[in-house]
Parts: C-alpha cells; structure tokens; sequence
C-alpha cells in the first residue's frame, strides 16, 4: 500500500516544503563543525544541539546527543508502531573538512550561496545536506500516505568526527549497540556515477596500512670503506617494495588473495553498462596511464580488486649533492585496500612472515600497523537493496545502476558490530567537491534524495518483512 502512493503526492509536498528546508539546511551550514581542529569544538557541539533539536522537530520522538571522548554524535528513533516492520538505521556525519577562503573558495565555505540551483557551502555535500534530506523524506512519507509514524522502524546515528578518522566511532557503537540494534543500515555519505547516471553503491574496500622500519648499522657509515660488505637497509627498503608485485601487478604476499569473493559474470556486465571514459578519468587521476592487476578492467580493480600500494619511502642522505654513505635506517609506508572475503588480521600477519623471511641477517625490522577497516558488500539480490533500488528508480524516472566504491569508511564498522547487511543512498555527484574549495550540491539532486527518503520506508515495509 505505502509504495503505491502517487509519486505526484510526494512531490506536492516537496515542492510546497522545499524553501524551508533549504533554509533549514543553510542555517546548519552555517556552524562551522570542523572536527579536525580543537577550536572549533564548540562548533561541532552546537552542530549535533542544532540537529538534535530538528529531528525532535520533525518528529521523532527520540532525539539525542550522544558524547565521546571527542566530539558528540546524534541518535534519533521513531518507532513505526508495527511489530513486524523492519528497523533500517541510516548512517551519516555532521562535522566537516576545514575551509577557508584563502583555500580558493569564491565566497565565505560558511555562508551558503545558490548559484545557478547549486548550493555551494562545506558540508553542503559532505555530508550535511545528505543527512538533512531525511528529515524532510520522512515527513513527505507521512504526510502522502497518512501514517503518522514511518513504516519502517526508523533510527538516525550521525557521527561528529568521521573526517577526523572516526577514532572513537567504533566505541560508541560497541557500547550502544543494543539501542542501535537494526536489520539493515543505510549510508548516506556516498554519491553516484553522474547527474544523468543514478546509481547505487553496492559495497566498500576495508584498508589496512602500516610503516614498516629498517634499520642496518648503527650509524651512517662511509659507502667506500664499508659499502658492498654489510647490508644497506634502503636496498633492502627497496627490494621488498620491487619484490611486492609479480609482472601482473599481482600481490605475492602468500595467502593475500585468500577469501577474496571474485565479480560474478552479472557484476562485470553492469560494470561495464556504465559510461567510463577512461581518458577523462585519467584527467581526474592526474595521471597519464592507467595499470594494474592483469585481466581486469580499470573500475574492477578500483572497485572489487585487493591491492598494496607504497604511499612513501625513504631512507639516508637526501640533501642537496652527494653523501656517499650507507645509511642505518628506512622506512617504508604501505597501505592494503581489502575486498569482501579477506581478513585483514590474517593479511597484516602474512605481510609480517613475508618481510621477515625477505630481510637479509644484519637488518632488524619493525612493522607497526595503525587498525583495520573492514571491507562491506551487499548481494545484488537483498531485498532491502532492491527496495533502494526502486526508491531511486521512482524519484529519479529511469534506469539505476551500480557501482562500488574503492576508498574505505566506517559503515564496515556498523556492520560488523551489528551484523546486518549495510546499504548505500547518496545523490552528491563528483563535481560536487567533496573537501575541495568550492564545495557544492545540486538542488534537484538533493530533492531526488528527499523523494527517495519518502518512498523507501514504504518499499521497504512492503518488501521486506522481518517476522
């Protein structure tokens, strides 16, 4: 019954609405909650007041500001009063990048500005202006089918320190898992292939990364009187980094690939279904060819393919001229971008065993690794995917595909604490900006957003039946 409300009910009272929220959201984006810098605390803490105030505002009877070691999230709930309604808890953060105007911004990054139907502020994408679509989702819902409550079970958890690494995120959801408890989470801090390619994010790389110290002579020693006759801790730097691929970029840490859940032949098709112009993304790699893991297109290896990469390496004299030494010490810094299937405890052991086994007596080494993200995947066929699916389809008038995502984020963190399968339901676009000057969002695509919210509590009640 709720999905089969007119589509023209929910735009009515979007449009009739949709000053206000913009209104509402500009007055949010004008509180500079930079998490990264100890300043601006006060901000994001005014931040989650303001947000918590809107959700009680909007209805949900349960509205919170939640506290950690650093800064504060927000929790809301509202129940649909059906016991055997699915629980959906969407996912998103109120504390942004830092920005300024002397960063290139044309304007003030905290005064929002429409420009030409774009909105341009920090956080205006990333991810306010994705988190505040909701509010004015779940009332389009209520008010087009009557209900007066959402016919999902509906909670909020939005985080105030995801640009800051969510350092006490994995804590806060530990401790509150009983309340956060849910079927399915929905992440709204993500985005799509184009304006005109609507898209859903399937799934999520986890990362793992590490330094990796070597250390030879206890000193720099001269190259010509001991050089060739003890070992030299940045050849060794060097030969672990050169030996870390075969000659199909391939990862020879022993048992790396091990778990890896390969592409179906339908993934690979809807892949390909989307408008890759390999040469623009090369302008946006700032890069000048593309490679990789042999037998794989560029976006299934950003997408569903392990890697390791070298972020850094040094070691001895690096001045101007020469300085003919062998050095006592390198560093390497790698990090390892892991797909459904792996586990990251086992790689980080196994890159330990292959770097020992590698190192030559007389270079002592140390690894630290800094924690693990778990990767996340949801199967094509999960039903509250669908539901996704054809919420999008509904707002947007066409076709969508799927994408993944390559870089990595805490939604892993949600699903591995609470067990249930994590979705992704994002309209930003990459023109968009994310932590660049002149951050934006697209106004028609943020009322998308909103018309998805609105018919997705009704899909997902009808389809998905928990009991």
């Amino acid at each position: 019954m709720s999905s089969s409300i007119p589509d023209s009910a929910v735009r009515t009272y979007i449009d009739h609405h949709r000053d206000g929220f913009l209104a509402e959201l500009s007055e949010w984006l004008r509180i500079p909650s930079v998490s990264a810098d100890p300043d601006r605390a006060p901000d994001v803490r005014r931040s989650a007041e303001w947000l918590a105030a809107k959700l009680t505002a909007t209805g949900f009877p349960v509205a919170e500001v939640w506290e950690t070691p650093g800064a504060p999230a927000v929790y809301a709930e509202w129940p649909s009063g059906d016991p055997d309604a699915p629980t959906v808890l969407v996912y998103g953060h109120h504390d942004v990048q830092p920005a300024a105007r002397e960063d290139g911004w044309r304007t003030d990054p905290f005064e929002p500005e429409v420009v030409d139907g774009k909105l341009y502020a920090r956080g205006a994408a990333d991810d306010k202006g994705q988190v505040f679509f909701h509010t004015l989702g779940v009332r389009a819902h209520l008010a087009a089918t009557g209900r007066t409550a959402p016919a999902v079970n509906l909670k909020l958890l939005i985080e105030g320190e995801e640009e800051s690494g969510s350092p006490h995120f994995p804590d806060l959801i530990q401790r509150h898992a009983a309340r956060l408890a849910c079927d399915a989470v929905i992440v709204s801090d993500t985005g799509m292939w184009s304006k005109d390619v609507p898209t859903v994010c399937t799934g999520m790389r986890g990362l793992t990364d590490c330094q990796v110290d070597l250390y030879g002579p206890d000193q720099d020693i001269h190259s010509g009187s001991f050089g060739g006759a003890v070992p030299n801790p940045a050849t060794e730097a060097a030969r672990l980094v050169a030996a870390l691929h075969d000659e199909d970029r391939r990862v020879t840490v022993p048992g790396f690939y091990d778990g890896v859940v390969p592409l179906t032949d339908e993934e690979r098709e809807l892949f390909a279904e989307l408008p890759f112009d390999e040469a623009e993304w090369l302008r946006t790699a700032h890069s000048h060819a593309t490679l990789g893991e042999a037998g794989h297109t560029t976006l299934e290896r950003l997408w569903a393919r392990p890697t390791a990469e070298v972020n850094g390496i040094g070691g001895g004299y690096q001045g101007p001229g020469g300085k003919t030494i062998v050095p006592s010490s390198a560093r390497l810094k790698l990090s390892f971008r892991l797909v459904a299937g792996q586990d990251a405890g086992k790689v980080e052991q196994s890159f330990r065993d292959w770097v020992a086994a590698r190192l030559p007596e007389g270079i002592r080494h140390e690894i630290t690794f800094w924690g693990a993200t778990r990767p996340c995947l949801t199967p094509l066929g999960h039903p509250a995917l669908q539901s996704v699916v054809r919420a999008m389809g509904r707002a947007f008038g066409g076709k969508i595909r799927f994408t993944r995502e390559g870089g990595s984020g805490p939604a892993a963190d949600l699903q591995d604490v609470l067990g249930v399968p994590v979705l992704f339901l994002g309209i930003s676009i990459p023109s968009d900006g994310w932590h660049a000057p002149n951050e934006k969002v697209e106004l028609d695509l943020l009322m998308k957003g909103v018309e998805t919210a609105a018919y997705l509590w009704g899909d997902l009640a009808e389809n998905w039946r928990t009991a």
